[in-house]
């Protein structure tokens, strides 16, 4: 049985196509159809129910993609064992990330790694949608924000300070709130992916969801930052994203006497699967890159 079959055949089970399976594999699409009709011969088994609208997994196909995928992580992790022991790092890493933390902080600390390890083949796919790691077959998952996936185990990689800001020219014509009774009248510039748009604080008592007037929802936060220093309304923003604008003076942070629940930046991978040296490497490089406190909340 050859072992291409096996890996493109969980390559279309992941992807849910064989269109995004050639494309993650970087073969053509006709090659890896060949490559499963070749593995369902050798089983003497359909895998793939094949249709126009839809590809989904027969009884079979379900039954052999647990130990299949299981086998691959193992061969994986076999062949990654064998480099740290010649004190190398190599083999496949495919990681998810999001995209406005990516560009501005993660990019510029993952290239220096690279050189490092250039036997390491990096796939990083940006994405601030939530990911479910398991099923799409990332080793790994940087995301901001709290933890909700009880499948995912994360290590924490820094602090995420958020702050509320709006442009002075917001603030003059619609005035500053000080509270948070005053800012629940006052438009916002909301983050889709977190769902509903309510801000969250954390008071003495408990905490406290405000929901602004929407004047935008969008998904992406350096479009929200944007907005906020073209006057659009209030939004939160963590730091990093935030904080050259505010020295700058584009944006002021709003007051209100409570402070925005904690969130950080963390890498999160699949509970039950052993992680790689090459993510736990990866991991201490964006720690270190990050520092502690993070190096984009100096001097706010």
């Amino acid at each position: 049985m050859k072992l291409d079959g096996i890996s493109a055949f969980v390559a279309i089970a992941e992807a849910g196509s064989i269109s995004e399976a050639a494309r993650r594999l970087r073969l053509s699409k006709s090659v890896v159809s060949d490559r499963l009709a070749q593995l369902e011969r050798r089983l003497g088994a359909s895998l793939v129910h094949r249709s126009t609208r839809k590809l989904s997994l027969t009884e079979d196909g379900l039954a052999f993609l647990e130990l299949a995928s299981e086998s691959l992580r193992r061969l994986d992790t076999a062949v990654a064992a064998l480099a740290e022991r010649r004190g190398t790092l190599a083999g496949p890493l495919r990681i998810s990330a999001p995209v406005s933390l990516t560009n501005l902080h993660i990019g510029p600390a993952l290239y220096p790694f690279l050189l490092r390890h250039p036997e390491i083949e990096l796939t990083l796919e940006l994405d601030d949608r939530r990911i479910d790691a398991q099923a799409e077959g990332f080793d790994g998952v940087v995301r901001h924000g709290p933890m909700h996936d009880s499948r995912l185990m994360a290590w924490r990689l820094a602090r995420s300070r958020r702050v509320l800001v709006a442009s002075q020219d917001y603030l003059e014509r619609h005035g500053t709130p000080r509270t948070l009774n005053e800012l629940d009248g006052h438009r916002g510039i909301f983050y889709t992916h977190r769902g509903i748009g309510d801000w969250r604080f954390v008071t003495a008592q408990k905490v406290v969801q405000v929901r602004g007037k929407v004047a935008l929802r969008v998904n992406n936060g350096m479009v929200m930052r944007d907005a906020a220093s073209a006057g659009l309304g209030i939004t939160l923003l963590p730091l990093f994203l935030a904080g050259p604008d505010i020295r700058a003076g584009t944006l002021r942070v709003v007051e209100v006497g409570a402070a925005p629940e904690p969130e950080f930046i963390y890498v999160a991978h699949p509970e039950g699967r052993h992680p790689s040296a090459k993510l736990r490497a990866l991991a201490d490089c964006l720690r270190a890159a990050f520092g502690d406190p993070p190096y984009w909340e100096a001097g706010l």
